[in-house]
Formats: C-alpha cells, structure tokens, sequence
C-alpha cells in the first residue's frame, strides 16, 4: 500500500473521531485541512483527497471552497459515491434549486462508495 493511501486511511479515521471530541472540533479540521492540502501538493489530482477536503469545508460550513473541491473531483471523472452525495448536501446548504442537487442525488444511487472519501455532515436545520 502506499503512502497516500495510508495518509487517506488515516484522514478517514481522524475524521470519524472529530464527532467524538467535539470540543476539538476546529483542531481537527485544521488538521484535516493542512493533511489533505500536503497529499494534494503531492498528488494534485488526487480525487479523493477533493472529495475529502470538499467535505470538510463543508462541515466547517466553508461551502463555496467545498464546491471549488469538489467539482475538481468531478471534472477530473470521480465516480465516487460520496462526491455527489457531497456536491448535493453543499448545493443545498447553498440554498440552490432542487433540480440542482437532486440531479446528484439521482447521479449517486448507482455509484459505488470509495473507501477513502467521506461523507460530509449533512444536518439541513442546522444552517
């Protein structure tokens, strides 16, 4: 295995346990951040690494630089589950038209989940 697919497993983990220490919250999405913006320096075109890091600008509600991420992921030819599971939660913390974020939530249903990526927090009264 090589070393970006373990710095991704790792981001994976660490990122399940920003819900268990959230008084740690900003740190761990620093983190997170500063991990992902190394391995994509590394590997620019790195689609999981967009889709990760789209999701946690997300979660830190930072949606117009998710979207930036993400649609990098997209242009690139993702076929990833989560990216348009996450290009759907952030277009509707965007407030967009329906049509827009059904669109790839109709795109995910029959694409395959990377074991790499993540969902983002998807919470749509919290915003």
């Amino acid at each position: 295995m090589n070393s970006i697919t373990l710095r991704l497993e790792n981001v994976k983990k660490l990122q399940a346990k920003r819900w268990e220490n959230e008084d740690h919250w900003d740190t761990l999405n620093d983190l997170l951040v500063r991990e992902l913006e190394e391995i994509l320096l590394i590997e620019p075109e790195n689609t999981s690494a967009l889709v990760n890091i789209g999701a946690v600008y997300s979660d830190m509600g930072e949606n117009e630089k998710a979207l930036e991420y993400l649609k990098m992921a997209l242009n690139l030819g993702s076929k990833d589950k989560n990216l348009f599971i996450n290009l759907s939660i952030v277009l509707v913390y965007m407030g967009k038209h329906q049509e827009e974020y059904l669109e790839y939530l109709e795109e995910a249903e029959d694409k395959t989940e990377d074991p790499l990526t993540f969902k983002a927090h998807f919470e749509p009264q919290s915003r």
